[in-house]
């Protein structure tokens, strides 16, 4: 295994990827931060769901990826704050992706959640992706 300064971005880019090549699914290493990031994306719906799993010794997550009439159900993935470039917001200042069609996920203080779940708290924090 290679080390990764970004690991969300790592995964992200895998799922991405692995869409692209219509894979029904995808593995990536595991992490508490991928893990609730998936829990969002489950909750969401863009995702099938997934499984913790062993690759070479190492503990993993195999990502089940959700197609629609062929079509991947994430069109677009896209990570928001980079480890070089941290991007916070007030719950106040965090717009809508995509007029309501996409969202964004958050890591507050009360957990990693969606941009409504945010909204629904009155919590604002580190907006780690978009994702429509």
């Amino acid at each position: 295994m290679t080390a990764v300064n970004d690991p969300l971005g790592d995964m992200l880019t895998r799922i991405r990827n692995a869409q692209e090549r219509k894979r029904s699914t995808v593995v990536s290493p595991n992490s508490n931060m991928r893990r609730r990031v998936l829990d969002v994306l489950v909750q969401e719906g863009y995702i099938r769901g997934y499984a913790e799993v062993e690759q070479e010794g190492h503990p993993a997550l195999e990502i089940q990826l959700k197609y629609f009439d062929g079509q991947a159900v994430i069109s677009e993935i896209k990570r928001v704050s980079k480890p070089g470039r941290r991007v916070y917001s007030s719950i106040r200042d965090l717009g809508l992706v995509r007029n309501g069609l996409g969202i964004s996920i958050l890591s507050t203080p009360q957990g990693v959640m969606s941009d409504a779940a945010a909204r629904a708290r009155n919590v604002g924090g580190e907006v780690l992706c978009r994702v429509y």
